[in-house]
């Protein structure tokens, strides 16, 4: 008669066996055993929300390189009785975000888009400083403002510009002479990337052109030109900028140099002719007017 303890033993140590053959050579799947891939969902096709109605109908903006003049051009339109040109704004660094999953489906309901919804808090801001200000125009001169042009005029379609010119050579000089352990090529790179978007501009938009050297040699004939294009009287008062409030001059808000301090318009440091521009930058200025 066999043992019972014997029996239980024997199927143990068979099934021990069969199981550590499996791990060793797993029993082989068939194909259809094989799970099929699902499919992607489609990519949602993305919103863009019309142009939603400005408190500020036609802004304007001054469209420069940085080191071109553009905090003198902007406390001499600052000087006007009729013109608000605050420091630099930086609107393009001035954000929304949409911190749910289901925001955006929310404001695409009120046709809005987080795009759209930056637009309206730009809006806001400049309305905010016009109506604090008391006065009809505002001006932003923020000199990034030229790498996002299009994005302006698409917010503004009834915006206006003033392109301010420099030669990219004293630009050059302006940016190396500021920094005190200067990478030139990447001055000469940040400068060519600023002329392009000017150049676009300029040949784009129905703009006003204007160097800052024409600024500084005949201000009042500049500035009577500009407010011309501005479409109010010239004030003599615009020259003599530093009898004015124009805010504190501070690095980040524009220029903050003894030259904008001194409240006098003074002549333009002129481009070195020894200094070599690459072959693009020399095409932009010979463009511009300018001698290479």
């Amino acid at each position: 008669m066999r043992d019972p303890r014997m029996s239980a033993i024997g199927k143990g140590l068979r099934r021990r066996g069969r199981l550590m053959k499996e791990a060793v050579s797993p029993p082989r799947r068939t194909l259809d055993a094989v799970p099929t891939p699902r499919p992607r969902p489609a990519a949602k096709a993305s919103y863009t929300a019309p142009c939603a109605p400005r408190l500020v109908e036609s802004p304007v903006f001054v469209l420069s390189s940085v080191r071109s003049g553009s905090t003198l051009l902007r406390v001499l339109l600052n000087s006007h009785s009729r013109i608000r040109a605050p420091h630099e704004m930086h609107l393009r660094t001035l954000n929304v975000e949409l911190s749910r999953s289901f925001t955006a489906e929310a404001m695409k309901a009120l046709e809005l888009d987080r795009r759209e919804l930056e637009h309206m808090l730009w809006d806001r801001v400049l309305h905010l400083e016009l109506a604090r200000s008391d006065k009809d125009v505002i001006v932003d001169k923020t000199p990034a403002n030229t790498l996002i042009w299009p994005r302006l005029h698409r917010c503004w379609p009834h915006a206006k510009y003033i392109v301010l010119l420099r030669h990219p050579g004293a630009v050059i000089a302006s940016l190396t002479s500021r920094r005190t352990d200067p990478d030139h090529e990447a001055i000469r790179a940040e400068v060519l990337q600023y002329a392009e978007k000017l150049e676009e501009a300029r040949q784009s938009l129905d703009a006003h052109v204007i160097t800052y050297e024409e600024l500084t040699a005949e201000p009042e004939k500049t500035t009577r030109d500009l407010c011309d294009y501005l479409g109010l009287p010239w004030e003599s008062a615009m020259l003599d900028y530093g009898t004015k409030d124009h805010g504190t001059f501070r690095p980040q808000l524009g220029d903050w140099s003894s030259t904008i301090k001194s409240g006098r318009i003074q002549p333009a440091r002129t481009a070195d002719p020894a200094a070599e521009l690459s072959p693009r930058l020399a095409e932009l200025a010979k463009a511009w007017g300018y001698p290479v």
